[in-house]
């Protein structure tokens, strides 16, 4: 059986450090920033810490909404999907994360774009 993503990263140290790097990426990019202006930050690091534990094979305690409902309403663009791309990739290599393990993460975040992107 293969290790998975959450464990070759580093684990919950890993996942909540990236978070932590990632908010501060994405609250800083003007492309992005505005749709977490009316957001309890405190929790949505929560809840995408959950999330990426289980997206990438970790324990599962995941109980947010789907892909799908948690961004219905965002009215999200392509534009929008890649800046939010582009900060995981820079927080993981900031994070000295092999390029490899980003591509894998890249590949999961990508597999719920269509879920994401609604116009």
């Amino acid at each position: 059986m293969s290790t998975s993503l959450y464990d070759r990263l580093g684990g919950e140290a890993a996942v909540d450090a990236a978070v932590d790097i990632f908010y501060r990426k994405v609250l800083a990019d003007e492309r992005i920033s505005s749709f977490f202006d009316d957001v309890d930050m405190d929790r949505q690091r929560g809840k995408q810490k959950a999330f990426l534990t289980f997206a990438f094979g970790g324990p599962n305690a995941y109980a947010g909404k789907d892909m799908r409902a948690a961004h219905a309403r965002m009215n999200l663009t392509e534009q929008h999907f890649n800046a939010v791309m582009e900060n995981l990739g820079a927080t993981l290599a900031e994070l000295g994360v092999p390029a490899e393990l980003i591509g894998e993460a890249a590949a999961i975040a990508s597999s719920v774009k269509g879920d994401i992107v609604s116009r």
